[in-house]
Parts: structure tokens; C-alpha cells; sequence
């Protein structure tokens, strides 16, 4: 998987994230298609942090690079 594909998809929506205060960054690519990010900011400590990593950023991954399986909070 192109690790600088995955970039640029993150780049698109971080602004979203940092509007209300948070970011994301990119840790690894796994072997096995997972993406591992750590939010940053008000979105690390967000009760709503898993649907951001789920319905925002997984999702967005999803559509434009199919390889990837699966995206996880690491703390």
C-alpha cells in the first residue's frame, strides 16, 4: 500500500479535524491493510473519537484506496 497515498487522503480531511480543534497522524501501514493513527488534540480525548476514526477517517481511506482493511486509535 502507498504509504504516501494514504498521506494525501489524511492531508484532505485533516482540516475537518483541526477546525474543531484536533489532527491525526499517521503511525503505520500494516501488512495486513490496517492503518494506525493517533489523534491529537481535543479529538484524542473526544467521546466521540472512535466514530472520527470509524465514519471519518476510515471511510475516506476506504473510498480511495481500497487495500485498506481497517483504521485504529493507537494512544
Amino acid at each position: 500500500m502507498d504509504k504516501e497515498k494514504v498521506k494525501q487522503v489524511i492531508d484532505k480531511i485533516r482540516p475537518q479535524l483541526q477546525m474543531d480543534g484536533g489532527d491525526v497522524e499517521l503511525l503505520s501501514i500494516e501488512d495486513d491493510g490496517t492503518v494506525k493513527v493517533k489523534l491529537l488534540g481535543h479529538c484524542a480525548g473526544c467521546p466521540y473519537s472512535q466514530q472520527t476514526v470509524k465514519l471519518g477517517i476510515e471511510r475516506a481511506l476506504k473510498q480511495f484506496i481500497p487495500e485498506v482493511k481497517e483504521v485504529v486509535s493507537v494512544p
